[in-house]
């Protein structure tokens, strides 16, 4: 029997995640069923059930996947001395994340912000999937303070203020930007990009040193 190539494998698991988040986005988490996946990548049962148990590791493996390559754009921001300012980095690394997964589509609109919104909504019910959100989010956090660490270091940033508040507020600044997107239909990232740099770039009230850029 011929053997299975790795690229084959990893092919298949990429439909099955795809699929899988766009069900999710468009009829949510809990009305979703495994069958309802089945049709939409018209696979078997098998096939599916070769690589995930269920729902939960599916959704699962969607958040820990989003979260895992957002935490290494921002680690390997944080070995450039300095990194990148804080509008170009976030936009650079949302603009990757929505163009990975420009192809899901619901209704004429981007899948992925829904889809993160459904996440969330089934965390305050699901303990294990918030556990996956809590750690993937945690990572992000230390790895956006690591960022803010080098802008301190390169006097671009008061060094007054904690690196993890603010990676939380650059945080707080893409998730919201991404719920207004879920809301009120796609923006450029270019929006929220224009939108740092003006609050990053203003001036009075600091000290020497305190601005960015």
């Amino acid at each position: 029997m011929a053997r299975v190539s790795q690229e084959h494998l990893d092919a298949r698991r990429r439909q099955i995640l795809d699929g899988a988040a766009l069900c999710f986005a468009r009829n949510g988490f809990h009305a979703t069923s495994m069958q309802d996946v089945l049709k939409e990548v018209d696979l078997s049962a098998g096939a599916v059930y070769r690589y995930f148990s269920g729902k939960e590791e599916l959704i699962g493996a969607i958040v820990a996947e989003t979260l895992g390559s957002v935490r290494e754009a921002f680690e390997e921001a944080a070995r450039q001395s300095p990194p990148p300012p804080p509008d170009e980095l976030v936009a650079s690394v949302l603009g990757r994340t929505l163009a990975a997964r420009e192809s899901l589509v619901v209704d004429g609109r981007p899948a992925f912000p829904r889809l993160v919104i459904q996440v969330w909504t089934e965390t305050l019910r699901n303990e294990e999937l918030a556990a996956i959100l809590r750690e993937g989010y945690g990572s992000v956090r230390a790895a956006w303070g690591k960022v803010v660490e080098g802008y301190q270091e390169a006097g671009m940033m008061r060094a007054d203020v904690a690196p993890d508040h603010v990676a939380r507020t650059m945080i707080a600044s893409v998730l919201g930007f991404i719920a207004q997107q879920s809301l009120f239909g796609p923006a450029p990232v270019e929006v929220l990009q224009d939108g740092l740099r003006a609050l990053t770039g203003m001036r009075g009230g600091g000290n020497d040193g305190s601005q960015l850029g």
